[in-house]
């Protein structure tokens, strides 16, 4: 395969002119072999070889213009190292601009909530609401003048030996316009939360009713007067029901499994914020137990309300499992009034009916599906060390997984909120820097 495969009309970065580079370049172009191109999609064609567009990046391409991948381009350009985000929607923090209700806001208080070298304005509330945040995230942007390449999905993303460098290839909306991205280090800023995850029910063909995931749930307005079955009692299950209760429809909640519920505040304090103080000078064990002691005392026996607890408490279970315990806003006392009836697991589903495992059958109007999201690395990213194929998170816990190997990283997989998010970015930017610094003391000469 010769060089003008590449049609290289758009070199940028300091490697443009660096003669080793180009050299490497080109004899990866004629030793790269065709099932390295393969992996993912057939060869080319020769009108899609004319056509394929290659940028050299100077710095990291980040994959992902979320919060994630927002950190760490801020970092990153605090450090002096220029980045490269690629995004396959039209805007930043896509998941929050188009797939979340109307009623959410920031679970934990801001505080916890801030990503790198910028707090949140002193008059927003301590729980921002969905739009004070978007908004946060566009002055983020704004500030640190980061400016991602929108409407591009990445289709492959693979490191190539020869060549040392890794090859991102991507496509634009309508699966044309090819680009490849050279780089030498890739950031996955994709998160834990890119794919709507989807269970498959026995019988959903066969229901009437509108199935919805909770990203294409607004409001409770739509469904004013019906019955609607909620499955999954996570954060956003809960504040679902929630929000139907205050648009007048009738709620039920399926509970699949153990949870803890714990109030959203506690002595006068966030129970996050308290839980971290208390972790400073406290066992773990002494901390759950001091936790489910007061939310029983404020919450009562939520077993009796058919939310039965793990054995495990809730920041023992958080650090094994990476399962959040739900932080309630409301949602217990309508339970406890009757106005949401709380179901066990889902057996099948019938044209106008759900039958439950318990032999019981209710009608139905429509079902929201509050099951949570995936990450979507393993579809993209040609790479089996770092990533697990499972489900998509780094196989090595926090706080180790921000790092791989050969300049891969990945930012926003900790399951520990953006908190987490915020210290990755930092240690990827770091590490990064010392790389930057010394392949800038070897390129100089090229590039003077």
């Amino acid at each position: 395969m010769s060089m003008d495969y590449y049609n290289t009309r758009e070199l940028q970065g300091k490697q443009s002119n660096d003669p080793y580079f180009i050299d490497k370049m080109s004899k990866s172009s004629s030793s790269l072999s065709s099932s390295s191109l393969s992996a993912s999609s057939p060869s080319p064609s020769p009108s899609s070889r004319d056509s394929r567009l290659v940028v050299c990046a100077p710095g990291p391409v980040i994959v992902g213009a979320g919060p994630s991948g927002l950190a760490a381009a801020a970092c990153l350009k605090l450090k002096g190292v220029p980045s490269m985000i690629l995004e396959r929607s039209n805007c930043i923090a896509s998941l929050w601009k188009l797939k979340t209700y109307n009623r959410l806001r920031l679970h934990l208080p801001k505080q916890f909530c801030e990503l790198p070298f910028m707090p949140f304005p002193n008059d927003f509330p301590t729980y921002p609401i969905k739009q004070q945040f978007i908004q946060y995230l566009e002055d983020y942007a704004t500030k640190y003048d980061i400016r991602p390449q929108f409407n591009v999905t990445v289709a492959s993303a693979e490191f190539d030996p020869t060549l040392g460098f890794w090859r991102v290839r991507t496509t634009g909306v309508k699966g044309d316009d090819e680009t490849e991205y050279v780089c030498r280090w890739l950031i996955a800023a994709t998160g834990e939360n890119a794919e709507a995850l989807v269970p498959k029910l026995e019988g959903m063909t066969e229901f009437k009713g509108p199935i919805r995931h909770t990203s294409s749930y607004k409001s409770g307005e739509e469904f004013r007067g019906k019955k609607v079955l909620v499955v999954g009692c996570g954060n956003s299950g809960m504040e679902v029901c929630l929000d139907l209760c205050n648009h007048n429809a009738r709620p039920s909640l399926v509970v699949r499994d153990t949870v803890h519920v714990l109030p959203r505040e506690m002595l006068g304090k966030s129970t996050f914020g308290l839980s971290v103080w208390l972790l400073k000078w406290l066992p773990i064990r002494l901390v759950d137990r001091f936790l489910l002691v007061v939310s029983r005392l404020l919450l009562g026996n939520t077993s009796q309300l058919g939310l039965d607890r793990p054995k495990l408490g809730p920041l023992e279970l958080k650090n094994l499992s990476g399962k959040t315990p739900v932080l309630d806003v409301g949602t217990l006392a309508k339970i406890k009034s009757g106005d949401i009836q709380v179901c066990p697991a889902i057996k099948r589903l019938k044209p106008h009916a759900i039958e439950f495992i318990d032999g019981r059958t209710e009608k139905f109007d429509a079902i929201i599906l509050a099951t949570g999201y995936r990450s979507n690395v393993p579809i993209w990213l040609k790479e089996g060390d770092m990533f697990s194929k499972e489900d998509g998170l780094p196989r090595r816990p926090f706080p180790n997984g921000w790092k791989g190997e050969r300049g891969l990283y990945a930012v926003g997989f900790t399951k520990r909120g953006l908190l987490g998010t915020s210290m990755d970015a930092k240690r990827i930017a770091e590490d990064i820097e010392r790389c930057w610094k010394a392949e800038a003391k070897h390129c100089t000469p090229f590039n003077a």
